[in-house]
């Protein structure tokens, strides 16, 4: 019989004796000698309460402390470890003086927390051995709140997304190299789910990550080089200390028009350079300041040259609608190619917002250079054959983008230009050897000496079941047997069977969880395929789901099961780099949930927040929080980190503030919150809360009647998150008789018209736009919530005058993984009880606010309490126009780029009473319904209000709205 006893605090007097006195002794005690030691340290705590659980295992003589989540927020030193190791075991009784004491927190040893920490030998696999990468990042972002060192820290990776469009040598033309199926192809498919998702998980871990397709889903680009000053372009050199001078060898130099196959930008010009200096008054510049047409998100990429005497810490800043960020470039690596730094938000125009700073300050000798800075994506700039492929670079295969990147001609065109479908299988790993090689990870090639440790390529793949209905799940591949069955560095390559299994154990898990059934996995093959076989680091081909499957599919377009396929896949990376180098890991907290802004007084604001759990996950606890500002015209700024749920922000009267929140721990940095916004106008004000009730995400449409299957998206396109790049075409073809048929006639198939045209999404920041519409009234205080934190009792509607429910294109959705019912009975009994309030004033709006409440219970609090009926939906996108509030306006309609579209409204008529008809859709049925009570007034619209397309729109028509709920306004 197993003797363990597992004791909670409460009642862990039965094992001392005396069950209520010697057990609050014994946790005063233990929590007094660490208050007593960390107090200083950890102020922000008042409850001096660290001790969560206390076990003992007789069988094995040994005593577990469990502490609370507030000593991992301390950030301790191995000393501090060792210290409350001796604190603690002073305090134990007599009796287990000699048991083994044990102490955790967040289920991970306490003595694993400390930076550089390393996990004791009978729980590491340490395959690499001695081999490990000890020196600079490639690149690091310094004005980061912390370093995650518990997570992918100064680790570099390498990850890719499958094919892309690419030339057909045979055919000469440019095509897709998997068939159209469901809306999407492979080649536009896993890019949904490694871009958004998977990278950006890896890089808040800390990782640098090589991805060898263009990551940006922007189609315009702008070069600014030393060698190429066009009008309207600003290179500036400032000499200073040690000017700049040109630098041996050939460097960058672009050029009007397109590319031949083999022609290289990067010797085709020059780079400059400096001698580097330690000065932090005395230096030299050079600015790189582009003329940019349109403002929006632009990834910027860096060049230079790598020279023997090159400095590890080159200081690079950006200046962006936020402000400035700053990164230190390893340039003893990397040289001759794009290198990332980031994506950030630029003004249009040619301003000092919009531009890369580099200067010559470092802390070591030698020389610091440059070459080209480039702003955004682009298009593709290959000619194959007599042809370019007329469409964003990010969607084209990687052989195009590789060329582009200045790879020699061997890493893209191993078939002598001849066999471009082969190239591009191929120079995937051939550019991240090229890459790794001279690194300690490939010390047998020549390379550029990025330490490049793994290799993953993520594929979507064929099959389906013949039931029409089982899942066909994942698969995972490996090469084990080539090169004698060794890597460069000679490890074994069966470290690249472990790294595959655990990918599908990881899945296996963390999908069956999410779907409330078993995920199917197929079969961990061991083959001898180009992406497992080429390079010459531990790698994988992941095989996610298959993209000829409709019920794999039907997940595979939901975007929270992309999620969480990104986060398992993000969870094997960070346990088997760690585990394989003796390291502890922690995983990366959730997002903080129930977000909320309120006034305290004329000059402040308070934020609040809950942390979100990971059932699965218990490293993944916040131990701080990054709020992020963004004042009135301008971007987010780097954040400021807060150790506890709330933090009081000092504002400027009169002025817009729009905050985001992100969890953060050792580990790294969650996803952030929703945007919320708050203005004062004075203390005499009335208060507007606008409650983001949009958090819909979700495929398309779907058909699944028994005989038809697939994707609607003229009867719903889904909420993908962002912007999106994933939609190839309408699906044609139904018939599900026809499953397995490739090509017309096939199910699943369909055509290419949205090929190449992005999507926008949820982008989760409509209260901004509701916000600055409510500030051009010039009398109101403006604070928001997400609605969450209103179901929790956080934030009560009726401390407000005015509430402006924002619901966008909520809705519920049968195969959703996540309810999004507009008015789910809890919000039915909220918006009853606020409107019972006296001389209160509600605004609504969404797409769906009838079609979804279809009930009668539903149709009941339609009638009720908006004082409205619903009649139909309208789904005509040339019904673009409004009328109301003597004004007219144009809504988004259709899909674009831009802005979310309502492709479906709502014709809503007044319930029978005092109601009316406010607004008109362009065909003359009712777009708004209003009520002017003696309890209350309030006006619904049956379309988003963020949907109308012009800002001054926006500020007029919310002026309306307030003046007709405001009560006090005549």
């Amino acid at each position: 019989m197993n003797k363990k006893i597992v004791l909670l605090i409460a009642c862990c007097m039965l094992l001392f004796g005396g069950y209520s006195q010697e057990t609050t002794q014994l946790n005063m005690s233990i929590n007094n000698r660490l208050y007593g030691y960390f107090g200083d340290i950890a102020s922000y705590d008042n409850n001096k309460n660290y001790v969560s659980t206390i076990s003992v295992d007789y069988q094995t003589k040994s005593v577990i402390v469990t502490l609370k989540n507030i000593y991992a927020q301390l950030d301790v030193t191995p000393k501090q470890v060792d210290k409350t190791y001796k604190l603690i075991k002073k305090e134990l009784p007599r009796s287990l003086k000699d048991y083994t004491l044990r102490i955790l927190v967040n289920n991970m040893p306490i003595e694993y927390l400390p930076k550089g920490s390393k996990v004791s030998d009978k729980d590491s696999r340490n395959m690499w051995g001695h081999i490990t990468y000890d020196g600079t990042p490639w690149v690091l972002d310094v004005t980061k709140p912390s370093k995650p060192y518990h997570g992918l820290y100064n680790r570099h990776i390498s990850v890719w997304a499958s094919h892309g469009r690419y030339f057909n040598n045979e055919k000469q033309q440019w095509e897709w190299q998997r068939p159209n199926l469901f809306g999407t192809t492979e080649d536009l498919f896993t890019q949904t789910i490694v871009v958004p998702y998977l990278i950006p998980m890896l890089q808040n871990a800390g990782a640098v990550v090589f991805t060898p397709r263009e990551r940006d889903w922007q189609t315009r680009e702008y070069v600014v080089d030393n060698d190429d000053v066009n009008p309207g372009i600003r290179y500036l050199e400032v000499n200073v200390k040690h000017g700049w001078e040109t630098a041996p060898g050939k460097g960058f130099a672009s050029r009007v028009g397109f590319y031949a196959d083999g022609e290289n930008p990067f010797v085709a010009g020059t780079a400059k350079m400096a001698k580097a200096t330690k000065s932090k008054k005395h230096f030299s510049l050079l600015s790189y300041q582009p003329q940019i047409q349109e403002s929006g998100k632009y990834a910027v990429y860096v060049s230079y040259k790598t020279l023997p005497n090159s400095v590890p810490d080159a200081q690079y800043i950006v200046y962006h609608q936020g402000g400035k960020t700053v990164f230190h470039v390893n340039q003893t690596m990397g040289g001759g190619t794009w290198v990332y730094l980031g994506t950030f938000d630029f003004d249009a125009g040619c301003t000092e917002k919009n531009r890369v700073v580099l200067t010559n300050q470092s802390e070591k000798r030698g020389v610091v250079t440059s070459d080209a800075v480039r702003f955004g994506g682009g298009m593709g700039n290959i000619r194959r054959g007599s042809s370019i492929s007329g469409l964003p670079r990010t969607l084209e295969g990687a052989r195009y983008y590789a060329q582009w990147a200045g790879a020699p001609y061997s890493i893209y065109s191993s078939k002598n230009g001849q066999d471009d479908y082969s190239d591009d299988i191929n120079v995937r790993s051939y550019m991240t050897n090229w890459l790794a090689g001279g690194s300690c990870y490939v010390p047998t090639r020549e390379g550029l000496n990025v330490p490049i440790e793994l290799s993953l390529a993520v594929h979507s793949d064929a099959g389906f079941e013949p039931d029409g209905k089982s899942l066909t799940g994942s698969l995972a591949v490996c090469t084990t047997n080539f090169n004698d069955g060794k890597l460069s560095s000679g490890i074994s390559r069966l470290l690249s069977k472990d790294f595959a299994k655990s990918l599908l154990d990881g899945l296996s898990k963390d999908l069956s969880a999410a779907i409330g059934s078993r995920w199917a996995i197929r079969y961990l093959w061991d083959r001898n395929y180009s992406e497992t076989r080429n390079p010459e680091v531990p790698s994988a081909i992941l095989e996610m789901l298959s993209h000829q499957s409709f019920p794999d599919m039907i997940l595979g377009q939901e975007p929270l099961f992309k999620f969480t396929l990104a986060r398992s896949v993000y969870k094997t990376i960070l346990r088997f780099i760690n585990d394989n180098h003796g390291c502890p890991s922690i995983v990366q907290p959730l997002a903080p949930q129930h977000f909320n802004i309120r006034i305290l007084d004329a000059t402040h604001v308070c934020l609040s927040w809950s942390p979100a759990t990971d059932p699965l996950e218990p490293t993944a606890t916040p131990t701080s929080f990054n709020v992020y500002q963004a004042v009135e015209g301008h971007g987010f700024d780097n954040g400021t980190s807060v150790k506890t749920n709330s933090c009081v922000i000092e504002v400027v009267p009169g002025v817009q503030y729009n905050f985001k929140v992100t969890a953060a721990n050792s580990g790294g940095e969650s996803f952030s919150t929703p945007v919320l916004s708050g203005l004062i106008a004075g203390p005499d004000k009335k208060s507007v809360l606008v409650v983001d009730h949009f958090d819909r995400l979700s495929a398309p449409s779907v058909i699944d009647d028994g005989t038809r299957q697939g994707f609607d998206l003229k009867d719903d396109p889904g909420v993908q998150r962002g912007l999106y790049a994933g939609w190839n075409g309408l699906q044609h073809d139904f018939d599900r008789s026809m499953m397995g048929k490739e090509g017309p006639g096939g199910l699943g198939y369909g055509s290419d018209e949205l090929a190449g045209h992005f999507v926008a999404g949820n982008n989760f920041n409509h209260v901004v736009a509701h916000a600055a519409s409510i500030a051009t009234a010039h009398r109101y205080n403006i604070v928001s919530t997400t609605a969450s934190a209103v179901e929790s009792g956080m934030v009560n509607l009726s401390d407000y005058d005015i509430v402006d429910l924002v619901n966008g294109l909520q809705k519920h959705t049968f195969h959703a993984l996540k309810d999004y019912k507009i008015f789910s009975s809890k919000w039915q009994q909220l918006l009853t009880a606020f409107t019972q309030k006296p001389h209160v004033g509600l605004i609504v709006s969404g797409s769906y606010i009838g079609s979804d409440s279809r009930s009668m219970t539903d149709s009941l609090f339609l009638s009720r309490v908006l004082k409205l009926q619903y009649e139909r939906s309208n789904t005509e996108s040339g019904d673009s126009v409004v009328s109301g509030l003597n004004n007219r306006m144009e809504i988004y309609r259709t899909m674009n780029p831009i802005h979310y579209a309502a492709t479906s409204t709502d014709v809503l008529l007044p319930a029978p009473g005092s109601s009316f008809s406010a607004m008109l859709y362009g065909d003359g049925t009712s777009a708004s319904v209003a009520y002017k009570g003696p309890d209350y007034h309030c006006i619904t619209l049956g379309f988003p209000f963020e949907c109308i397309k012009s800002k001054t729109q926006q500020g007029l028509i919310m002026q309306g709205l307030l003046q007709f709920v405001d009560k006090n306004l005549k």
